[in-house]
């Protein structure tokens, strides 16, 4: 037995007290996730009327190192109370461990997602309590397939890629405590926007929740993260995004997204006096288009609003994203006409006019069906050829310069977002380069992207230039 003793934070405590059946354990490292989290699991365990359980790690190996025989690990917690057989037994093969409770004997099966062919042929019947160490790492099949045979699902987890199926699917449906929400980076929070699941809670761990924690060690710990990277993001400050490779590398929501009500002061005044005070206002609105019309993909239809200012700022001011994978009814070509002139009026009485509209040139079905509505119906709009000349690295580079900005000057970026353009967002948080070619991203999340290109090309000489 380890002479370490569980120390409890009030948020510890209250979390071992809550009657949740699903609960994420998000947060930085050390932050005492796993440990605080397997006692509650066993606890839970040893309540359930079921016998089956289940720990997944990424291997059993990991399950034993960093859940079952670490200091204040299970063996050490619940002592005799367990057997841990790694390499099964003559009743059950798989690599489990034996629990004796009030309730009876359980059996808590210790499982590897890595391994797809094991896990597919030890998942099976219904269990009581599922744990999933590290679920952002977790292959998503053995996520939805172990959740779906349990009553109860805890998951540890430290900031990622937020692209990850897992957390749209899952750990975005959960909701924080309102006594808690204040701990997470309001970056976590505004994240948690997929249509919550009764009961589904979210917790955020940091360092100061960790009472066993010493200062030396945590010191030890941020001085060995370099400052400032992403790695010192996800770890340190408990913020997601992807460690390496991202394209947009200096978004920050901070800096780069902004409210409706910002951007309703560069609305051009028809009043006299106000319209002499004014000093910035849109001088250009546009619109991007970049389609999709695949059944089997997370490829989208994305429609983009961008507004320009005399003084060069670019802000986009709104968004509409179709997936067709995710649609009963595809749309076809002549609904996306429909549903972008929709777009197109709604966005006119809300921001004014934006005549010309820019189409990824690719896609003449949708072209044609364009002429064929001006034709029949008539339309103020235009539909232009997407401006393709520039390359993707010239636009990157263009895009990142706009983007730029210096707290110690206090110089402001001079490109924006609006915060309810969450597709966008996304994309901005995990477009990344590819790995296998040069100067050349992945051929993923990015039709926002490609559909806000298309907005503002014809405009660059208008944006980020004109500070008079």
């Amino acid at each position: 037995m380890s002479k370490e003793q569980l120390l409890l934070s009030d948020k510890y405590k209250a979390f071992l007290k809550h009657d949740a059946p699903v609960e994420f354990l998000e947060g930085t490292t050390a932050a005492g996730k796993t440990t605080v989290g397997i006692f509650k699991f066993m606890l839970l365990v040893a309540e359930s009327k079921k016998k089956y359980h289940i720990i997944a790690a990424k291997d059993t190996g990991t399950a034993e190192k960093n859940i079952i025989n670490k200091d204040l690990g299970i063996i050490d917690d619940f002592g005799i109370l367990t057997e841990y057989n790694g390499n099964g037994t003559k009743d059950e093969k798989i690599p489990h461990i034996l629990y004796h409770t009030n309730n009876g004997d359980k059996v808590i099966y210790v499982m590897g997602y890595g391994d797809k062919k094991k896990w597919q042929k030890a998942l099976g019947g219904q269990y009581g309590c599922l744990y999933i160490d590290e679920v952002n790492t977790a292959d998503i099949d053995f996520v939805r397939e172990a959740a779906m045979r349990s009553d109860y699902m805890m998951a540890t987890l430290n900031p990622d890629d937020p692209s990850l199926p897992v957390y749209k699917e899952y750990i975005n449906c959960s909701r924080p405590l309102p006594e808690y929400k204040a701990d997470a980076p309001d970056e976590i929070n505004n994240m948690l926007t997929e249509e919550p699941k009764p009961g589904w809670v979210h917790w955020f761990f940091s360092f100061d929740h960790n009472l066993g924690l010493t200062k030396e060690k945590l010191a030890k710990i941020i001085l060995n993260v370099p400052k400032g990277t992403k790695l010192w993001k996800n770890k340190i400050i408990g913020i997601r995004g992807r460690a390496t490779g991202l394209v947009f590398s200096n978004f920050d929501r901070k800096h780069h997204t902004k409210e409706k009500e910002w951007a309703k002061r560069y609305i051009r005044s028809y009043d006299r006096v106000s319209r002499e005070s004014q000093d910035e206002w849109f001088v250009h609105f546009t619109a991007g288009v970049d389609t999709s019309y695949s059944q089997k993909s997370p490829d989208t239809i994305s429609f983009s609003f961008t507004g320009i200012t005399n003084k060069g700022k670019c802000i986009v001011l709104d968004e509409k994203v179709y997936n067709n994978a995710e649609l009963q009814t595809p749309i076809a070509p002549s609904d996306t006409i429909k549903n972008l002139v929709d777009f197109m009026e709604r966005n006119r009485k809300e921001w004014g006019l934006a005549r010309n509209i820019f189409l990824d040139s690719a896609d003449q079905a949708t072209m044609t069906e364009w002429k064929k509505y001006k034709r029949t119906q008539g339309s103020v709009y235009i539909v232009n050829d997407a401006w393709k000349k520039t390359e993707i690295i010239d636009r990157i580079n263009m895009q990142l310069g706009w983007m730029s900005f210096d707290n110690d000057t206090g110089k402001e970026p001079d490109y924006y977002v609006l915060s309810h353009c969450m597709h966008y967002i996304h994309e901005l948080e995990s477009y990344s380069w590819d790995e296998k070619k040069d100067n050349t991203p992945e051929d993923k999340n990015d039709h926002m992207v490609n559909s806000t290109q298309y907005s503002w090309l014809p405009y660059v000489k208008n944006i980020g230039v004109m500070k008079t």
